[in-house]
């Protein structure tokens, strides 16, 4: 699933400045692992391929992202499962050059709970119930990204509308970097993250898609890992159009 943009920033509109690496929340040292190795090719005028050999097997996933520029800024084209080696990024801008890059993301999930949509009658939730929010008063989280009990507790979903499902957690981590609201919807074998969220963040309300009627939701404090090498490509010329009728 390739997230849309909106759930890329979902929490972040606001600039923050980075926090201070924490030496605790790095990965634990063990042995080394091949650094990611990424390539790229032009598969058609307006398409590029990517694929990329070696992971870290403590990485959650890696996070695809892409720029116009090569100093950035680089946007998000998705956070991809670990075993996850390739993806085609379609139907770009003609003449444009790609910068590529792919980051490990760590970091435990929750404990997962489980949400059955109904035909309600629901009240009428309250403004504002979807907004990303830090709840006042509570515990700011003491353990590092990576460390035990770092990740996030107490999940409880609450379903606000026929479509809505309001989501509440305790933060644990002290140094996240975000948190990724992850779901898996009847019928599909693994998780997919649906929303990216600020730091601090500990409630949050979904509008769901027609297939998470009947979902497993769970929730993730992340740091990013070191990226990979940066690959480019260049589009060539947009291809033409289908001709329609006779000559």
């Amino acid at each position: 699933m390739v997230l849309a943009l909106a759930l890329v920033v979902a929490g972040c509109a606001a600039p923050r400045q980075e926090r201070p690496q924490d030496p605790a929340a790095a990965p634990a040292k063990g042995p080394r692992y091949p650094a990611v190795r990424l390539e790229a090719a032009l598969v058609s005028p307006t398409d590029i391929a990517l694929r990329w050999r070696g992971r870290d097997p403590g990485a959650a996933g890696h996070v695809l992202e892409f720029a116009t520029e090569p100093q950035g800024p680089y946007t998000i084209l998705g956070f991809l499962p670990p075993e996850q080696t390739t993806y085609t990024h379609p139907d770009l801008m003609p003449r444009t050059t790609f910068h590529y890059r792919l980051r490990p993301y760590y970091g435990a999930a929750s404990a997962p709970v489980d949400v059955a949509l109904g035909d309600g009658p629901y009240p009428k939730p309250g403004p504002g119930w979807a907004e990303p929010r830090v709840i006042p008063g509570g515990s700011p989280g003491t353990r590092p990204v990576g460390g035990d009990g770092a990740a996030p507790t107490g999940l409880a979903a609450t379903v606000t509308q026929a479509d809505g499902v309001a989501f509440r957690w305790a933060d644990q981590a002290r140094d996240e970097e975000g948190f990724l609201l992850e779901d898996r919807p009847a019928g599909r074998p693994d998780y997919r993250v649906i929303a990216v969220l600020a730091p601090d963040v500990t409630t949050f309300g979904l509008v769901t898609l027609p297939e998470e009627r009947h979902a497993s939701y769970r929730v993730r404090a992340f740091r990013y890992g070191p990226p990979s090498n940066v690959v480019r490509r260049t589009t060539g010329d947009d291809p033409p159009s289908p001709t329609t009728g006779e000559d």
